[in-house]
């Protein structure tokens, strides 16, 4: 049985009640809010307590009354690492005293014996109280017990002081908690990144060449340059030569053929190895410094799964699954088949030795200083061994990032998000239409989503040439760009396919005619158009701006044209404001009226308005709530910094 008075309920955010966390970028802020009530009419009173989980003691922060006996508090992050918050909630004796002393000095009634009670409340407090406080409290307890000071002790029983001195120091007796909840927190890339694939054995200089990783040092100053901060290299490991792939996914490879660096494994090494053509580990050493010295990081991609002569195969025959016939099932999506890779056997008698190897997999690449890793098809592993997989490395090495390639359901995309991937792949790659974009983006953004999946926005990848792509012009790349840029913090690049715009398709098919995921291909990397340039300066309006740094703080505007998107985005303390609005029509100009968020922006209608276009620099006035836009093909967006 319990004395307890209070009830604690829908604690929010959370997650299950309390079985995932909640993530949060160093620097952020939790808002946690809850119902807190009790019986009668006593004043209770309820804070929110908080602690690193390196720290010995809770911190606390007062709630705050909402309405309909709903409380809010908030704390901010400092730390990377897991913070462990709950809602502590007691009946306030001391301040539901002086509350009701006051009601009966004011209704004009005598209250010497309210006094004399009063003394018990002053004694519990005195000796945690500041010495200011002490001798208040000693000078309020001698009026209390003195009726010839009964004037005074009557205004120092309802003083504003002695108020402070109840609430800044309260017993808690009986208190009532909830639930204790967590919230990890990430380095600042985990909510704002900017990336850039190329396959590393297209970076030669020379056509017919293979590339190597000092060819990709010669590539980082210019990746550097426009503006991107993470480049993600697709496997680097040595490629199976059974079953390999030719040229447009040919079911059998002619002489020549490189196969797909998915299909991990020969007898040239396995998933700690490196493609003996693309260098050794003392090269990849140095290229990650260089990486470093431009302020970029590398990003490695983790593929847990074997071509048929990878080593696992013969080492650890009963991590893989045969058929009855005695022969090895290949990896199968029906109807695409991947006759070169053999998937791991999860289900298998060693699943424990085998889930311990594939950890010290990433540890190795770990020790090579890679601290971001693109995990491919993970929601075809179980969730359990991610959970455990994310939790083991997190534990010495919380830098390392996770972004989770998995263009699945959306439960099994969320749920992975739950089980720890810091980043997300998401649906904007086929989100085309207006009410399409605005709809996904509020299930992102203000749903419980928010408070787990980190989306990262990418145009396009290795394995999806979306149709909207397929030959498209300039003005189409731009919007695309454009939208990922401007409503993600964390966006990506299959880059050069999309700069030189190389997206003729396989008839029928979202895929890319001459994939690189078959073939070496020869890039002219000194090329130069409008669009690289266009992109370079939305990377660097990012960098500057940080209402682009996030994806929660977006609100769309209205605008009566169905082609034309717009939508504001503030950063947390509102000192940067800035208006978007894109036209998602790449052939034909639009026009119209975008209806300003005035409450948000904290203006009433006919406040002067300066906005600058981050783009052209162009600069405008504005003096009404609804104000004309239009956008042309050759430059079909506009990002505003407000100025108020």
């Amino acid at each position: 049985m319990k004395q307890e008075r209070i009830i604690i309920e829908n604690v929010a955010p959370q997650l299950q009640g309390g079985a995932f966390f909640i993530k949060r970028i160093v620097g952020e802020i939790v808002t946690v809010t809850a119902d807190v009530l009790g019986d009668g009419h006593d004043i209770l009173q309820a804070e929110l307590c908080y602690k690193q989980e390196h720290a010995r003691e809770w911190q606390t922060e007062r709630l705050h009354h909402l309405k309909n006996d709903s409380y809010t508090a908030s704390f901010q992050v400092e730390k990377q690492g897991f913070y462990t918050y709950k809602i502590r909630g007691w009946m306030d004796n001391a301040l539901n005293w002086q509350h009701g002393i006051d009601a009966k000095i004011t209704d004009g009634q005598q209250v010497n014996s309210e006094l004399l009670d009063g003394i018990q409340y002053l004694d519990a407090i005195k000796t945690k109280a500041s010495k200011e406080h002490k001798k208040f409290l000693t000078e309020a307890k001698a009026a209390f017990d003195d009726l010839k000071r009964y004037e005074e002790a009557c205004k120092m029983a309802v003083s504003d002081e002695l108020h402070g001195i109840f609430k800044d120091n309260p017993t808690r007796k009986h208190a009532s908690e909830s639930g204790e909840l967590q919230v990890y927190v990430d380095r600042k890339k985990a909510g704002f990144s900017t990336w850039y694939e190329f396959f590393p054995r297209s970076a030669a200089r020379e056509e017919g060449q293979h590339g190597t990783f000092k060819d990709c040092e010669r590539l980082l100053p210019r990746i550097a340059d426009m503006g991107f901060d993470t480049v993600y290299f697709p496997p680097i490991h040595p490629i199976g030569e059974v079953n390999r792939k030719g040229k447009n996914n040919a079911t059998h490879a002619k002489e020549g053929d490189t196969g797909v660096p998915w299909a991990i494994g020969s007898k040239k090494g396995g998933h700690k190895s490196i493609h003996p053509e693309l260098g050794d580990e003392e090269s990849f050493r140095h290229l990650i410094k260089k990486a470093n010295d431009h302020g970029l990081e590398i990003a490695l991609d983790l593929a847990f799964q074997a071509a048929p002569d990878n080593p696992y195969l013969t080492e650890h025959e009963a991590w893989f699954k045969k058929r009855p016939d005695g022969t090895m099932q290949y990896a199968e999506n029906p109807p695409k088949k991947y006759q070169d890779i053999v998937n791991f056997y999860w289900e298998g008698p060693e699943y424990k030795k085998m889930w311990q190897e594939l950890l010290s997999v990433a540890l190795h690449w770990i020790d090579f200083g890679v601290k971001i890793f693109r995990v491919d098809n993970p929601h075809t592993k179980p969730f359990y061994f991610w959970n455990w997989f994310i939790a083991e490395i997190k534990k010495e090495h919380p830098d390392v990032l996770f972004l989770a390639e998995a263009f699945s359901r959306p439960k099994v995309m969320q749920q992975l998000a739950k089980q720890g991937y810091t980043q997300s792949y998401t649906y904007f790659t086929w989100r085309t239409s207006k009410h399409e974009l605005i709809t996904y983006m509020t299930e992102l953004t203000q749903t419980k989503q928010k408070e787990y999946y980190r989306p990262n926005f990418w145009p396009n990848t290795p394995d999806i040439n979306p149709w909207h792509l397929q030959h498209a012009n300039e003005s189409q790349h731009i919007i695309r760009y454009a939208l990922a840029a401007t409503m993600s913090g964390n966006i990506g690049l299959y880059g050069p396919v999309y700069e030189f715009m190389q997206s003729e398709p396989v008839e029928g098919k979202e895929e890319y005619l001459n994939s690189e995921k078959y073939q070496v291909r020869h890039w002219d990397w000194t090329h130069d158009n409008r669009l690289m340039h266009l992109i370079k300066r939305m990377n660097f309006i990012r960098r500057e701006h940080a209402a682009l740094q996030q994806t929660n703080n977006i609100r769309f505007c209205t605008v009566h044209n169905e082609a034309l998107l717009a939508f504001y985005k503030w950063d947390e303390a509102h000192n940067n404001e800035l208006l978007i609005v894109i036209s998602l029509d790449p052939h034909q100009s639009q026009s119209g009226y975008v209806q300003l968020p005035l409450e948000e922006l904290k203006i009433y209608a006919g406040y002067h308005l300066h906005v600058r276009d981050l783009v052209t620099s162009n600069q405008y006035t504005w003096y009404d709530e609804w104000n004309f836009v239009e956008l042309h093909p050759d430059l079909p967006f506009h990002i505003f910094q407000i100025h108020k």
